[in-house]
């Protein structure tokens, strides 16, 4: 058994480090800007968006175009990857939200409502 154990253990390794040498002819990786706050999130994604925009609105994209657009995507997912989670979070707080109407609640509602409100004012300006 602790040879077959080695033997499976051996073969995620060596498959790991093969899907690692798939990507070896890919760029290095940077880290864009952070998203550590919803707000920055939206900001950053406001701010990108617009020097993604203007880059496709190129006639050509050279390499140096391409260079900007990969360095852009950083930035951007970032942002998406915090928006997405601020709002796995908030669709939670909305379902409070939802089954404390139900069953009448009211404090519940209040407290819970505002807490989405805050939220997603800062996605709905």
């Amino acid at each position: 058994m602790p040879n077959s154990f080695r033997l499976f253990a051996g073969i995620v390794a060596l498959s790991l480090s093969a899907m690692g040498w798939a990507d070896s002819d890919r760029p290095a990786h940077a880290k864009g800007e952070p998203a550590d706050t919803l707000q920055q999130a939206v900001t950053n994604m406001s701010e990108y968006n617009s020097k993604l925009e203007a880059l496709l609105a190129k006639d050509e994209l050279g390499a140096k175009e391409l260079h900007e657009v990969h360095m852009i995507t950083y930035t951007l997912e970032n942002a998406l990857q915090k928006i997405q989670a601020e709002l796995e979070e908030t669709a939670e707080v909305l379902e409070e939200v939802h089954i404390a109407s139900e069953t009448n609640k009211p404090e519940v509602v209040k407290e819970k409502g505002q807490v989405y409100l805050q939220t997603t004012g800062t996605l709905v300006k």
